[in-house]
């Protein structure tokens, strides 16, 4: 596993914005709640954004965004076609 905090547009590292990689996926963290989870599933990239968290904040929102390399809009679009799905991402095993 290897967590870096993200980058600002002027390539300061941001506090509470992180990206965790692991052997089986990638996610970006913002604060303790995880954002989106993306992996790849028969050689396709596949995004997950947590249903409750992914449009938390303005805040949440720009990082997201510079995490996916697209604009609310896009995000809003590909949700909606399916291309990219909402799902918890934050609750264990122990808490559901």
């Amino acid at each position: 596993m290897k967590v870096s905090n993200m980058r600002s547009r002027n390539g300061n590292p941001v506090p509470n914005q992180l990206i965790i990689h692991t052997p089986e996926a990638t996610f970006f963290q913002s604060y303790d709640t995880i954002i989106i989870k993306t992996t790849f599933i028969d050689g396709k990239r596949k995004v997950f954004l947590d249903s409750d968290a992914w449009d938390y904040s303005k805040t949440t929102a720009r990082y997201r965004n510079d995490f996916l390399g697209c604009d609310s809009k896009t995000v809003k679009a590909r949700i909606a076609s399916g291309e990219y799905e909402l799902a918890d991402l934050n609750t264990t095993e122990a808490e559901a």
